[in-house]
């Protein structure tokens, strides 16, 4: 019972956002693509405070390593959401880029100070987590294909094989 419900209201929300969302799809585009981009050149320019050195201090493995890699992947994907260009598969990264994020660097804040601190160091993390979600969603928009945008069946959802194929195709 609930899981239809669920489903309805998945299907309600992307036909709306399937039918009159091409304009926002765009902007959402934009200011994921543009996050993306600044924070992974970022990590070039400013390794000590945002790249290696960062990276050696919330403890992630192989930080001369992962900090690169990491950079090279937001660049990349943020280059690729923002021409609309496999922005579907860009996507998935920058998702997992943002889950690891947060929790490495705001759930310790949420375990040493409380809730409201890392509320506030959380925002960014949270949109651009929901930014992609989205394009996961609704894919790029119309101002790069020449037809509707493919949105992902909500009732596929159950089948993870079928979904992913659906995705990509």
């Amino acid at each position: 019972m609930a899981s239809q419900s669920l489903k309805s209201s998945l299907t309600r929300i992307v036909s709306t956002i399937h039918g009159k969302g091409t304009g926002a799809i765009i902007l959402i585009r934009l200011m994921v693509s543009f996050v993306f981009l600044s924070e992974g050149i970022q990590k070039f320019l400013y390794p000590d405070a945002l790249g290696v050195g960062r990276f050696i201090k919330i403890g992630i493995p192989a930080p001369e390593i992962m900090a690169p890699f990491v950079g090279v992947v937001e660049i990349a994907c943020g280059g690729l959401v923002l021409l609309g260009f496999l922005t579907r598969p860009a996507a998935v990264a920058l998702i997992i880029d943002m889950l690891v994020a947060i929790v490495s660097t705001k759930i310790p804040i949420l375990l040493e100070r409380d809730f409201w601190s890392m509320a506030h160091e959380a925002r960014t993390d949270w949109s651009m987590l929901l930014g992609s979600v989205f394009l996961l969603i609704v894919g790029a928009g119309s101002l790069v294909q020449t037809k509707k945008p493919k949105v992902l069946n909500p009732g596929l959802l159950c089948h993870p094989k079928r979904a992913l194929i659906d995705l990509f195709l």
